[in-house]
């Protein structure tokens, strides 16, 4: 009886390694190509400004200022800082950002919640009404004087309340709580809770990368915003430090005009805005690390299945 060596041979073998061919190899360079790119194109911005911020100012009224701070003082830093208004307005801005945040996560976690529920009568309305706000709204007008009318000028609520609902944040959830089975709900039926219990001893647990994700979406959204203020507010120690800037950036304004005392170095506008840009996104790069852990997963786990 005759043994054919050959295919034992190729059986003991490993798994042949496939290598990759020459159009993927073409494709992985020029896909490193084109990040490398997006990122530099990201990064260079910031870069710019954070060494414009740490250059002295006759190197950046002459333009010589890049990427790599010419003439290295804090002085800048040291004048915004002493302007007891950019405290006053930071303040602000972090508890507009916590207390919008918030109350924009319990709505909308809440509204998505109730829309994931298949058997929900008049689901199709709710879903078409918060739909239909992406495309149209009231107007600049006629939402001021609805703000005015309610007697919310002048405080948080014309920041906050407005802009509580994100249709877009909406959906990503709505669309996760669909996924979540249904049997959990059930189960916690039949232990006795009622749908608050379920929907915080429940859904909450199981959606924390969502809600961080959406947190984190509310919180850089609330942080950046300016405009609301600047509409409905006309008292400087109520601004958020956004408005701060916005004013330095189109008032072109010197260093007399943020606090500086007589002896003070007079300091381009250019310096003074690359400075308080600098302070203004620090926060925001500092908590993003953190959640950014979270970000990836929780788009992904709700975006819409096929």
């Amino acid at each position: 009886m005759s043994i054919d060596t050959s295919a034992a041979r190729r059986s003991t073998r490993g798994p042949r390694s496939h290598r990759p061919t020459r159009g993927y190899r073409v494709f992985r360079v020029v896909n490193a190509l084109i990040l490398t790119g997006v990122v530099v194109v990201t990064l260079y911005p910031f870069v710019n400004i954070v060494a414009r911020s740490l250059s002295e100012n006759a190197y950046i009224i002459a333009g010589q200022v890049n990427l790599v701070p010419r003439g290295f003082n804090l002085d800048t830093y040291k004048l915004v800082m002493s302007d007891p208004l950019f405290w006053t307005n930071y303040r602000n801005t972090v508890v507009y950002t916590v207390v919008s945040t918030v109350i924009a996560m319990v709505l909308t976690t809440c509204y998505a919640y109730v829309l994931s529920k298949q058997h929900l009568r008049g689901r199709t309305a709710l879903v078409g009404i918060a739909v239909f706000t992406m495309f149209f709204t009231g107007g600049l007008i006629p939402n001021y004087i609805l703000v005015t009318s309610l007697g919310l000028r002048n405080t948080i609520w014309a920041v906050a309340l407005p802009n509580a609902i994100s249709v877009f944040n909406l959906l990503v959830m709505k669309a996760f709580f669909e996924g979540l089975p249904t049997e959990l709900e059930e189960a916690a039926a039949v232990d006795g809770l009622n749908t608050y219990g379920t929907l915080l001893r429940i859904v909450l647990p199981l959606s924390k990368a969502m809600v961080a994700t959406m947190v984190l979406f509310y919180a850089v959204s609330f942080w950046n915003s300016w405009f609301a203020a600047f509409l409905y507010m006309d008292r400087l120690e109520l601004f958020p430090v956004t408005v701060y800037l916005r004013n330095l950036i189109a008032g072109a304004t010197d260093a007399t005009s943020v606090g500086s005392n007589a002896g003070d170095v007079v300091q381009s506008a250019a310096t003074i805005q690359s400075v308080t840009i600098v302070l203004t996104v620090l926060p925001i790069l500092a908590v993003y690390p953190f959640i950014q852990r979270y970000f990836v997963s929780g788009v992904t786990l709700g975006a819409v299945k096929g």
